[in-house]
């Protein structure tokens, strides 16, 4: 069974998955779904791209009953990047259907706007679980009648720390409810919370490992202190369109992207100091091309999705293989050959054993003599972003951008790249010949009839 017409759903909603490009189910879709249409309970091991926000989503849509205006399905993520990402697809799908609110529920926003959008209630709340449990405490939510309850990169949210919180968001939610826990690994607090929470649950787990072929693994033996600059000549050897380098620590993010940015290339760092605006501006800058390195902790990428990633870099190895995996697994998708590489100090050789033996492989470490010196000369990246101080609330919206830029200042579609929308900013990349075009239109001419104060990011 791989086509979504072999489900028990609605024409409506088939037709709309046809119109959003869902032809077949992905693996973690076809084993999900079943289950999630039945109203069971599910433990589903699948990778961040694999699909997994329409493994929940059709099936929780299918179930829900539009007439009854309360909040019937909670999903809680880690990230409010991932919120958002899965609110965003959760509303394409719904559009089978007229009159389905879907509610964003997140940290690092104002807290009132979010009160006076439940005061009007909604059918799904997707959020982070520490803002859903300031709202259940402070008595702005009600979940008295949630159906379906989901914990998206379970794993994630443990490692962050919400473990007391989704305890907490339990006490609220009926005892007679479906749960969906979704996680890319399956350590023990996992495996305890599904036993904890979930009633007779199936168990999935697809995608897990990744083939060989697909996925070039290297494994570079160097000193603590001269990893910065093996990273920097495997940039600069292999030369990623797109990198995302993982760090065990939020000082060594910062201390790494500094390093790269003296050797001459685009790096930013993303870690937990960072301020959401700062975390979404960053975030944006690399998904949409204008800067080519990440530099990360497993946390801070959590709900990361970005396609066609060249290269993940383990700057430091993962504590455990599982995460090894993970981590690799955002590169060479959809047929696509990509690149890992991971720098071992030699007290750390045992941590190639165990990938070894959780992969069944027997990967060796390569002689970083072999990697001649960086030159200090890297691409200039072919993408520049440009801030907007208005969004969703001012009604702007991406064709408004895409208008002004082509239509207004004669720029050809062809040179704008990803447009974001949030809130109260948004983003657009440029190819950098149209740049300086570009900041002159968006900076003089008006969009939707008034001036907005834009910024050129590089």
């Amino acid at each position: 069974m791989s086509a979504f017409t072999a489900l028990p759903l609605t024409k409506p909603m088939i037709k709309n998955l046809e119109t959003l490009g869902y032809q077949k189910m992905t693996p973690v879709q076809a084993r999900s779904l079943p289950h999630v249409l039945k109203g069971e309970d599910l433990l589903a091991q699948a990778k961040t791209g694999s699909g997994k926000t329409a493994a929940f989503g059709v099936g929780l849509l299918h179930n829900l009953n539009v007439k009854h205006f309360r909040v019937q399905a909670l999903v809680m993520c880690p990230t409010r990047e991932l919120a958002e990402q899965v609110a965003g697809e959760l509303r394409r799908i719904a559009r089978f259907k007229h009159n389905i609110k879907i509610v964003t529920i997140c940290g690092g926003v104002p807290f009132l706007p979010q009160q006076i959008s439940l005061e009007h209630q909604g059918h799904i709340v997707v959020g982070t679980p520490g803002r859903i449990e300031q709202h259940l405490k402070r008595g702005t939510m009600n979940l008295d009648h949630v159906t379906t309850l989901v914990l998206d990169e379970a794993d994630r949210m443990l490692d962050i720390g919400f473990a007391d919180s989704i305890e907490v968001i339990m006490g609220y939610v009926p005892k007679t409810h479906q749960t969906l826990l979704f996680s890319a690994t399956f350590p023990k607090p996992i495996l305890d919370l599904s036993t904890r929470f979930q009633r007779n649950a199936h168990r999935v787990a697809v995608d897990v490992e990744h083939e060989q072929n697909v996925i070039r693994q290297y494994f570079y033996e160097s000193g603590w202190e001269w990893k910065p600059v093996v990273a920097a000549q495997i940039l600069d050897i292999y030369k990623p369109a797109s990198a995302l380098i993982f760090c065990n620590t939020k000082l060594q993010c910062k201390s790494l992207s500094t390093f790269l940015e003296t050797k001459g290339f685009s790096s930013l760092a993303i870690h937990g100091d960072l301020e959401q605006k700062d975390r979404t501006e960053i975030l944006v800058r690399f998904s949409n091309g204008s800067t080519p390195i990440l530099v990360a902790t497993d946390v801070a990428a959590r709900g990361l999705d970005i396609s066609g990633l060249s290269a993940v870099i383990n700057f430091d190895l993962p504590f455990e293989p599982e995460v090894y995996i993970h981590r690799i697994g955002r590169t060479g998708r959809a047929g696509k050959e990509g690149m890992a590489f991971s720098l071992i100090t030699p007290k750390e050789r045992f941590r190639l054993e165990e990938i070894n033996t959780l992969m069944g492989t027997a990967f060796e470490v390569s002689d970083i003599k072999t990697l001649e010196p960086a030159t200090q000369e890297s691409a200039t990246p072919p993408m520049v972003t440009f801030s907007i101080n208005g969004g969703r609330k001012t009604k702007l919206r991406p064709g408004d951008i895409l208008g002004a830029l082509t239509k207004d200042a004669g720029i050809d579609g062809g040179c704008v790249g990803k447009i974001n929308c949030f809130e109260f900013y948004s983003y657009v990349a440029i190819e950098r010949t149209m740049a300086d075009k570009a900041e002159k239109a968006l900076s003089k001419n008006k969009i939707k009839g008034r001036h907005f104060i834009v910024h050129r990011h590089e």
